[in-house]
């Protein structure tokens, strides 16, 4: 019952990256050019003060900072490393640098939760590189220094907000949108200064801009970050770290409807391999599975 509800959490959850695999191809298709700072901002703060208008509730205590962090790791820091590496790199290299990532969970979430390390989740991160490699990467794609370091720096970003927020815990009495909504606004908010202060705004936004941004306002945050936060609480930290890989899958997908890009044999076996390391993940346990109660009875009795 508990593996099919996890499951279940999963399923729900990865609707979050399946949405963000769309980010690629609206970023270069519908939003203004080289402007990283700008969709960063624009795609954050007007979706957390939503959320904050509709909540009500501002952060206390300690969670003024801790919202801070996350809102810098998980939104405002990731966003802009994100836009950057769409920007510089084709979407195959981007993704096949970010897939480090779940290397990344597996020491932070060791270190600082306590998640055990499996040989699964070890072989599932060398097979959904493989995956990604096969599925997205092509022999003519271009190296930007900026964008690997950009990408890097993201994965980075991102296995960092997910630890600490599993780690600290979303407070009993906030629900969930309202969490995003801290988070959002405070990424956001962070990003501020810098897009006056080194991009600032540009000259002309067209109809089809404010169509890209507001796709990524509304399903990209207020509904993908709402649905993701939902799963920090009941999925395991790697666990999440895998779903990340729906979204290239996704972007494939849509390579292939929008862009007119064709399937070959390897990108199938590609994508059949990160499905298939995305599975094995979820149904592998992270922490040592509690003793039933009359074994445990007899342990701490003997």
């Amino acid at each position: 019952m508990k593996g099919n509800r996890l499951l279940a959490d999963s399923a729900v959850t990865a609707l979050a990256p399946m949405i963000w695999g769309s980010t690629y191809i609206v970023t270069t298709q519908l939003l203004p050019p080289d402007r990283p700072l700008l969709a960063s901002v624009v795609r954050a703060l007007p979706a957390g003060l939503i959320l904050l208008l509709f909540g009500r509730v501002l952060p206390q205590g300690v969670w003024w900072w801790r919202a801070l962090v996350l809102g810098t790791l998980n939104i405002g820091a990731f966003f802009f490393l994100l836009f950057v590496a769409a920007y510089k790199l084709p979407g195959g290299v981007a993704a096949l640098v970010g897939s480090v990532q779940p290397v990344i969970m597996l020491g932070l979430a060791a270190l600082v939760l306590g998640d055990k390390i499996r040989l699964p989740h070890v072989l599932a991160c060398f097979a959904a590189t493989a995956g990604v490699a096969l599925l997205v990467l092509k022999a003519s794609a271009q190296l930007d220094f900026v964008g690997v370091l950009a990408a890097l720096g993201g994965a980075v970003s991102m296995a960092s907000g997910i630890v600490l927020t599993k780690r600290w815990k979303r407070p009993a009495e906030v629900n969930v949108l309202l969490f995003t909504g801290w988070q959002l606004t405070a990424g956001g908010l962070v990003l501020l200064p810098a897009l006056f202060l080194l991009e600032g705004l540009p000259s002309t936004i067209t109809g089809t801009n404010v169509l890209g941004f507001g796709y990524l306002i509304v399903l990209g945050s207020l509904f993908g970050y709402s649905v993701w936060f939902r799963g920090t609480d009941r999925v395991p930290a790697i666990g999440l770290s895998f779903l990340g890989f729906c979204s290239p899958l996704i972007a494939t997908v849509l390579g292939l409807v929008f862009l007119g890009q064709t399937l070959s044999l390897f990108q199938l076996v590609g994508a059949l391999i990160l499905i298939g390391s995305i599975v094995l993940v979820q149904l592998t346990p992270t922490k040592k599975p509690l003793l039933e109660p009359e074994r445990e009875l007899q342990r701490t009795t003997s």
